[in-house]
C-alpha cells in the first residue's frame, strides 16, 4: 500500500488534502499486484521513488535507465523489502537500445502491463541566453518527447495484441501556466501531452489508455542548479510516486494541480492578462548562475538580479476546500 506523507510540505493545507491529492485515499485491495510496470529513469528522484511505491503494492517493477550501477542500488532496496525488481541499463535517446532493451524485457517477462514515462531534462534559461543554443532544445526534446514517444512506440504492438495496457507521461504544471525561463522544457512536455492526445483516441478501442500526470515542483537533483529553489517548499518524490501510483490505479486522462488548472482556463479566458502575468513573473526573477554562464551579470537585454530565496512561500497555489469540491465537478478535472 502506498505509505501516505505525514507532513504537507507541497503547499496544500491539512491531511485530508493529501488523502485526496496524492494517494486518493487508503485502499483495502491492491489493484497493482503482479502487474508488470516499466519505469524510466528510475535510478533517483520521482523514478525511484516510484519504483519503491510500485514495489510496495506488489507490482513487478522494470527499471529503465542510463547508470546502470544506481539501478542496481534501487534493485537491491526493493529485493531487501521482498519486493520484485529487475534493472535494465537503457538510454532512451537511442532507438536501437530501446529496441534492444523492449526485447529483452519480453523474452524475460512475457509482458509489460504498464509503462511510466518519467525521465526527463529540464533547462532553465531565458531566451536571451538561448540565441546561440539551440542544443538545450534539441537535447530536451530527445528525452523528453522522442525518448518517451520511442518507449511507447515499441511497447504498442505488443499492448494492442493483448488487448491492454496503460502509459503514465510525467508532464507539468508548467505547460499551461508557460512558466518564464522553461521554453525548452515546457515545448516538450507539451508535445508529449499532444502525442497522448491523439495516441488515446488511436488506441482506446485496443484496450489502451493514457494518463497524463502535471507534477508540481518536486524536491529532485534536476532542480538543483536552480538557486532560488533551494530553499522553497516543494513536494518531495514519494508524494510524486503518490500521484502516478493513482495515475495507475484510477487512469484519468489527466492529473492536474490547481495552478495548472487555473492557468489552463486563464489561457483561454484572458489570454492578455496571463501575458501581462508571466511578463511580471519573468521580469522579477533573474537567470541562473549556470545559466549566465561566462558573464554573470548578463541578462540578454535586461540585467535582472536573482530574488531572494524564500524558506516560507509555497510554490503550488493553495486550494481551499470549497474550490476544491468544486472542482469535482468540472468535467476532466483531478487533483
Amino acid at each position: 500500500m502506498v505509505r501516505l506523507p505525514t507532513t504537507d510540505t507541497i503547499g496544500f493545507p491539512g491531511r485530508r488534502v493529501l488523502d485526496r491529492l496524492f494517494a486518493h485515499g487508503q485502499r483495502t485491495t491492491r489493484p497493482l499486484l503482479g502487474r508488470h510496470i516499466l519505469v524510466t529513469g528510475a535510478s533517483s528522484g520521482i523514478g525511484r521513488a516510484t519504483a519503491l511505491a510500485l514495489a510496495d503494492e506488489g507490482a513487478t517493477v522494470l527499471l529503465l535507465a542510463r547508470r546502470a550501477d544506481e539501478l542496481d542500488v534501487v534493485a537491491a532496496q526493493i529485493r531487501a523489502t521482498g519486493g520484485r525488481a529487475h534493472p535494465y541499463p537503457c538510454d532512451i535517446t537511442d532507438p536501437r537500445s530501446v529496441a534492444q532493451t523492449v526485447e529483452t524485457i519480453l523474452t524475460g517477462h512475457d509482458h509489460v502491463d504498464m509503462l511510466v514515462n518519467n525521465a526527463g531534462r529540464s533547462i532553465r534559461r531565458s531566451l536571451y541566453h538561448s540565441t546561440d543554443r539551440l542544443h538545450d532544445f534539441e537535447r530536451t526534446m530527445a528525452v523528453n518527447y522522442f525518448g518517451a514517444v520511442s518507449l511507447t512506440l515499441a511497447l504498442l504492438p505488443h499492448m494492442r495484441a493483448r488487448g491492454s495496457g496503460h502509459i503514465v507521461n510525467i508532464s507539468t504544471a508548467s505547460v499551461p501556466a508557460r512558466t518564464p525561463r522553461f521554453a525548452a522544457y515546457v515545448a516538450s512536455k507539451a508535445a508529449l501531452e499532444g502525442f497522448a492526445d491523439v495516441a488515446a483516441g488511436e488506441t482506446l478501442a485496443d484496450g489502451i489508455t493514457f494518463t497524463t500526470v502535471r507534477m508540481p515542483l518536486v524536491r529532485t537533483p534536476m532542480i538543483a542548479p536552480t538557486e532560488e529553489y533551494t530553499d522553497a517548499r516543494v513536494a518531495t518524490p514519494e508524494q510524486a510516486a503518490a500521484l502516478i501510483v493513482r495515475a495507475l490505479v484510477d487512469r484519468p486522462r489527466l492529473i492536474d494541480v490547481p495552478i495548472g488548472t487555473l492557468a489552463e482556463f486563464g489561457n483561454l479566458l484572458i489570454p492578455r492578462i496571463a501575458d501581462r502575468m508571466r511578463s511580471r513573473l519573468y521580469r522579477a526573477s533573474g537567470d541562473s548562475t549556470a545559466a549566465r554562464g561566462s558573464d554573470p551579470t548578463a541578462d540578454g537585454a535586461r540585467n535582472t538580479p536573482a530574488p531572494p530565496r524564500c524558506a516560507t512561500g509555497p510554490t503550488v497555489l493553495p486550494a481551499p476546500e470549497p474550490l476544491r469540491r468544486l472542482s469535482r465537478w468540472i468535467p476532466g478535472v483531478h487533483w
